[in-house]
């Protein structure tokens, strides 16, 4: 089963990536998604390296955002795929079936597309405003989510599905009980690291 809580890596250098990604990783946190974006490729390259051996040591599975060419370089663990990056398919054709591919949606059509499309999990979002992202899709709300996992479980009820953005810890519980598998967070975990083990008792308290 795929962790329910993923942190989304916040940092304008190498080294504020790093010092957020460690901070996560030694105060619970076993998902990292690797978001760098706009920077110098060697960068991007020596921090995805330096994160996978921290996710190693820590056996926490490391995906990469938008570059399925890094993930297959470093032999990361997966990548996440936006609507306007490669597509889900050819993504699968260069990783392989045991890579795990995972897909952002905003809409119901859109989280249909992703099932078609085979992805492993699904990034659904915006929960609510978020200073986190540029070019902000529609807000959905609770309402929002409900309708979309409503309609959707009948076509493929095992997807999960991850709420994202501006979330709080106490949205969780609400967002569990429509049929949210779990949350990606960033800027709350970028600055205080420490919620983790309040987040992942929320997160998996029927587990």
């Amino acid at each position: 089963m795929f962790s329910k809580l993923h942190y989304i890596s916040q940092g304008n250098t190498v080294e504020d990536q790093l010092l957020n990604i460690h901070q996560a990783l030694d105060n619970g946190c076993d998902w990292i998604q690797l978001r760098f974006k706009n920077q110098d490729q060697h960068q991007l390259f020596t921090l995805a390296e330096a994160v996978k051996t921290l996710c190693e040591e820590y056996l926490a599975t490391f995906i990469i955002n938008d570059k399925v060419d890094l993930a297959l370089q470093i032999n990361a663990d997966g990548v996440h795929l936006g609507l306007n990056d490669m597509n889900i398919e050819k993504a699968r054709n260069l990783l392989g079936n045991h890579k795990i591919i995972g897909g952002t949606a905003n809409t119901l059509q859109d989280v249909l597309q992703r099932v078609e499309e085979n992805c492993d999990y699904i990034g659904l979002g915006p929960f609510r405003f978020t200073t986190t992202k540029d070019n902000l899709s529609p807000i959905l709300g609770l309402e929002g989510y409900q309708n979309i996992v409503s309609q959707m479980k009948p076509s493929n009820p095992e997807i999960p599905i991850y709420a994202i953005g501006g979330i709080q810890l106490e949205d969780i519980a609400s967002l569990l009980d429509i049929g949210i598998h779990g949350v990606a967070l960033s800027g709350q975990i970028t600055e205080k690291p420490q919620l983790i083990t309040q987040l992942n008792e929320k997160l998996y308290v029927n587990v």
